[in-house]
């Protein structure tokens, strides 16, 4: 029960602030529906996939989008999670290394650096500011002398997408703001057009790799976040997202901090 809650809260999430809300799905997984954290990672892409489908639909119908930014930064992340699934995921032995009486095994190594990953994208969560957004009139202008780094940023963006199966939404979001120029709104629907391509493009490098995935239990536990990124969707016109995303910013803190703990001492 509290899984399928969980899930439903990540999609209110994701359509609310456009990113944080996927970082629950592996951990809602693993520790809630006892799924190896290996594959929950593959899961996470279709579930997170579908889910930001839905939320960035809904940004292009309000013209909240920049398809051509989403293009600019999405081609190179879809490679980086492509390849990640295919070829660099499977590539890692199991266990990935033994010292003494200690064993790394390959869902530890996943959880710890997805740990990792919550603690960073937590920061920067707390630390950003809604003053500091642009505003909504600005005029959207790409300097083409930035779609190196842009292009950079993706394929990393893509490549760490692949290892822990989150959206990476708290990445995406201020290259889109600060190096293209897109006021926070339309930041929003691209990240989420980025995030839906990406994320499904993984999950096809996953299911070119691996036969052990159980589609009937992704679809039924994809549509739980479905439903609620139509809500939080909803929502993004009337409620302050700013707080809502310091709040969930210090949750997903406690939450990492609790895993690394778990997995690393507890375990």
């Amino acid at each position: 029960m509290f899984g399928y809650v969980a899930m439903l809260s990540l999609g209110v999430v994701l359509g609310l602030i456009g990113a944080g809300g996927s970082i629950l799905t592996v951990p809602v997984l693993v520790y809630l529906f006892a799924v190896p954290a290996s594959q929950a990672t593959g899961y996470s892409l279709a579930i997170v996939g579908a889910t930001a489908q839905a939320g960035a639909m809904e940004y292009l119908r309000r013209g909240q989008s920049n398809p051509r930014m989403a293009l600019i930064f999405g081609i190179p992340a879809i490679l980086g999670v492509y390849l990640t699934r295919r070829y660099l995921f499977p590539a890692i032995p199991d266990p990935v290394m033994q010292f003494d009486s200690f064993i790394l095994s390959k869902d530890m190594m996943v959880m710890v650096l997805f740990a990792i990953f919550m603690l960073i994208t937590s920061i920067a969560m707390i630390r950003s500011k809604q003053e500091a957004e642009l505003p909504a009139g600005h005029t959207v202008k790409l300097d083409a002398k930035k779609f190196p780094l842009i292009f950079a940023l993706g394929l990393g963006v893509g490549v760490v997408t692949g290892f822990v199966g989150a959206g990476g939404g708290f990445m995406i979001l201020p290259v889109l703001v600060l190096l293209g120029g897109l006021p926070m709104k339309v930041a929003i629907g691209t990240d989420l057009l980025i995030i839906a391509a990406k994320s499904l493009i993984g999950f096809i490098g996953e299911a070119q790799a691996s036969a052990a995935i159980d589609y009937g239990f992704v679809a039924l536990i994809t549509l739980l976040p479905l439903v609620g990124i139509a809500l939080g969707t909803y929502l993004n016109k009337h409620a302050p997202a700013g707080k809502l995303k310091l709040a969930f910013g210090w949750f997903v803190l406690i939450m990492g901090a609790y895993i690394v703990t778990k997995e690393l001492f507890l375990a």
